[in-house]
Parts: C-alpha cells; sequence; structure tokens
C-alpha cells in the first residue's frame, strides 16, 4: 500500500515539476521584444541558460535555451560574459513580470535560433 502511494506522490511531483518546467504558455507570443543591450549577468546552465539586462529601468531575466543546443547551434559559454553588447528577441511574461523567453540572440553578428 505504501508503494502505491509513493508511487503516485512521485508521478505527480515529476509531472507537475515537468508542466511548470514547459510552461511557454505564459510568454505572450503576440508581443515580440528586441532588446539591444549589454548582458548584465550570464549563468550558462542546465536546464536552460539564462542572462539579465537592464531594460526600461528594469532588470530583465531572459531565458535562453539549454546549453547543448546553444552549443550545437555555434553559441558556446564563452561568447556571452557580462558587458557585451547582444540583440534578444522574444516574449515577454504575460503577467508583466520582467522576464523574456527568447527566441533568437545575436552575438558578435551572429544570430542563433533558440527554439
Amino acid at each position: 500500500m505504501f508503494t502505491k502511494y509513493f508511487l503516485l506522490v512521485t508521478l505527480l511531483l515529476i509531472g507537475s515539476a515537468s508542466w511548470a518546467h514547459h510552461g511557454w504558455s505564459s510568454y505572450d507570443a503576440n508581443k515580440t521584444l528586441k532588446l539591444t543591450v549589454p548582458l548584465a549577468e550570464v549563468r550558462y546552465r542546465n536546464p536552460h541558460a539564462e542572462v539579465e539586462v537592464e531594460h526600461e529601468g528594469k532588470r530583465w531575466l531572459v531565458i535562453l535555451a539549454p546549453i547543448s543546443r546553444m552549443e550545437s547551434r555555434g553559441l558556446p559559454s564563452d561568447a556571452l560574459a557580462a558587458g557585451k553588447t547582444v540583440t534578444i528577441e522574444g516574449y515577454p511574461r504575460s503577467d508583466g513580470s520582467a522576464e523574456i523567453r527568447a527566441e533568437r540572440i545575436t552575438v558578435d553578428g551572429k544570430t542563433i535560433e533558440l527554439r
């Protein structure tokens, strides 16, 4: 009996974590932002790399792609560094929080499709 409940709880937790991680519906795909800004912070890690930028007086969190995808498309970790100016195109969160789901990033004149 315990094993059955443990398995059920485990599956529910895994399912909810997966749903939260891939909740792309919380971004407004009808409103595209294109920012050319210096990177304030870079976190090149899984499950998605992230950068932070300053825009309109706010610090924005930008969700990039998994590092394996970025590297396979020609964007290694050393291409992103704090202070480097990049162009980011993506969708802002629908709830108005300062977060963007990036669709592409242009670094050193090279555009990388992230999705």
